[in-house]
């Protein structure tokens, strides 16, 4: 067994929070170490970044496999070898199959470019997600790191940011200005996860018959830091 605490990195675009994650590692910021980076693009950012550290590499295409079977076994044959602790989702544009998610209950990560549960769900990701809280004319904007469930955008919620929206700002000036807090929040929620500070509870009692926003579940489980 090894002694290290291992994180699997699910990245499909250029590699930059994947990026923040090694300089976290390598620095100390993180008492842990990316042991593979996994993806459904050979050829994107994020790839070329873990090879430039010699980190190994996955690419796990669905069209590839003949069943979800197939899929669940191929996710497994490579998390079980690396002994991995914590799988992290940064920019992965697929649903982990949901044998994976059971398996790594509270063991799996995201990284939301909104304040869930507003703008979150199936089809809400990068460009259409600062599109849409620009166009709805909201003050603020933010991002959310949070556990993952089967449904999208619905586990608890482990650290959010808001920042200001400035009256020129365009989608494009929105995320590069929100990008360095999503960094530093994924760090942050990491390291309280490595530490064993990230405890997930049930709800208070009065939740349950509570009003939430787009469906939700008053029954959303919490996240509770420990000192």
């Amino acid at each position: 067994m090894s002694d290290s605490f291992n994180l699997a990195v699910g990245a499909d675009g250029g590699g930059t929070t994947l990026q923040a994650l090694m300089d976290a590692c390598e620095t100390g910021v993180l008492n842990a170490r990316i042991a593979v980076v996994f993806g459904n693009k050979a050829e994107a950012g994020a790839f070329r970044r873990a090879a430039g550290r010699a980190i190994p590499t996955v690419t796990l295409r669905r069209q590839d496999y003949a069943s979800p079977e197939a899929l669940t076994a191929a996710f497994r044959a490579f998390l079980r070898p690396h002994q991995v602790d914590l799988i992290c989702l940064a920019g992965f544009l697929k649903q982990l199959p949901p044998a994976i998610i059971r398996e790594y209950e509270w063991r799996i990560i995201n990284s939301h470019p909104a304040l869930l549960p507003f703008f979150g769900g199936h089809g809400w990701y990068g460009h259409h997600v600062h599109e849409a809280v620009l166009a709805s004319g909201m003050k603020v904007g933010g991002c959310t790191i949070h556990f993952v469930t089967e449904e999208y955008d619905q586990g608890p919620i482990i650290i959010q940011r808001a920042i200001p929206i400035e009256e020129d700002d365009t989608p494009d000036t929105f995320a590069a200005r929100l990008l360095p807090h999503e960094h530093e929040c994924y760090i942050e929620a990491v390291r309280l996860i490595v530490e064993g500070r990230a405890d997930v509870v049930d709800p208070p009692d009065w939740a349950a018959s509570a009003k939430v926003w787009n469906g939700s579940s008053g029954r959303r489980k919490h996240v509770r830091f420990r000192p």
